[in-house]
Formats: structure tokens, sequence, C-alpha cells
């Protein structure tokens, strides 16, 4: 699931980067309003964390100028300000959610899975599709016979997007989009690979191809 996150303090960007993708989520930073105002609007996120307080402009008027432009990935506001007026201004921005450091991390992750959720129609901190639940906070894959499957970090962000999903078609360009951030170049046979994988999981069949355009998870099986 790609994740644009946009803070300006570089430790904390770091740090919180790496926690963001043991988490399941594919993240590109950014430290400026300049460059997240262009991102936003260019690039396919499934949900985004803003910082108010940026170099070069205010984090607010980042955010309208998203949603003016079409952009509607949920977004959390992330900052130092506790003022309620500051709460208030950015959730009429169109925000979902608003956190003020400091925080803890394990909040910050709840909150992001919970607006994805509601973002998706979902209330459960859990994917299911078909015969298939996939465990959000154990990224796992249960069957229907109740037994588990540990997933890589990979294979986990390429399943969740597919049966989030059911039915819709993903070109590999898209599914790329979603698995890796924009530092990272992945082989053009990547997603080929990591669909063998999972279809020895959840069959063949289950995630099926059409020919000329992309993957799609069958829920109907």
């Amino acid at each position: 699931m790609r994740l644009l996150l946009v803070e300006d303090d570089r430790l904390l960007a770091d740090g919180l980067s790496g926690q963001l993708e043991k988490a399941g989520f594919s993240v590109d930073t950014t430290r400026t309003a300049r460059e997240a105002m262009a991102l936003g609007q260019q690039e396919d996120y499934r949900v985004g964390i803003l910082d108010l307080g940026l170099p070069d402009g205010n984090g607010l008027d980042v955010l309208r100028q998203w949603r003016m432009n079409g952009a509607n990935f949920p977004v959390l506001i992330l900052t130092a300000r506790g003022d309620w007026q500051d709460k208030v201004n950015g959730l009429k921005a169109g925000a979902d959610d608003y956190l003020a450091k400091p925080f803890q991390t394990e909040e910050l992750i709840a909150r992001l899975n919970a607006i994805v959720r509601r973002s998706e129609g979902r209330v459960q901190s859990s994917v299911k599709a078909g015969r298939f639940e996939l465990d959000e906070n154990r990224q796992t894959l249960k069957m229907d016979d109740g037994a588990e499957h540990s997933l890589t970090g990979t294979e986990f962000r390429l399943l969740r997007c597919l049966m989030s999903r059911p039915g819709q078609v993903f070109s590999k360009e898209q599914l790329m989009e979603q698995l890796y951030n924009l530092n990272e170049s992945p082989s053009d046979n990547v997603i080929e690979a990591y669909i063998r994988r999972l279809r020895k999981l959840v069959g063949a069949s289950t995630i099926a191809t059409r020919r000329g355009q992309g993957y799609l998870f069958d829920d109907t099986l």
C-alpha cells in the first residue's frame, strides 16, 4: 500500500519510514510543500501523512490544493501544534484524522489503518475476499480451512492490494506503484515472480490473469 509521508524533520521521517514499511506500507518521503503538492497529484497513494509546519509553506495549503485537484486519498495530519483550532482547520481542509506530536508510532499506524479501512468501506482490521482473510496486524493469510500462512512484506502488500478490490484488474505498473517507493528500481518481472508465489497459496485461478491488462483477485471461487 503506497503512502506519502510529508515531514521536514529528517530524523523523524527516516525513523517513521522504517516503522511504516514494517507495517506493510511502501513509503515515499518529502520534506517540502512544493514536492508534496506535486507528488500528491501525480502518484497513486492510498494514504498520506502530512506535517503542517513545512519550511516552504503551510501543510493546510497543500491539503487544500490536493482536494481541489481531485487527490482524494485519506490524509492524517501530523503536527506539533496542539491548539484545537488547528485541528478544526485541518479537518475542514479535508483531513481524515489528526495526531499531535509527540506520539507513539503504534497509535499512528493504528490510525492510518483505521482511515484506510473507512475509505475502503471496512470496519475490521482484516481484508476478506472469498474464502480468504488477510490479517493486517499479523501480516498473515487465513484459509477457509483455518490454516494460516505468514507472508513476507512484499507478498502482504501485493495480496492486500488485490484483495482490497476483488474483481478489479490491476496492471503490472499499478501493482509496482503500490509495492515500491520512488527510490526503488525492481526488475520488470518481479510482479510475475510474486504472483506465482501467491498462487501456490490461494490457487492459480483465484489470482486471474487478464491478457494484456493485468491481474485480478477472483472472490467468487
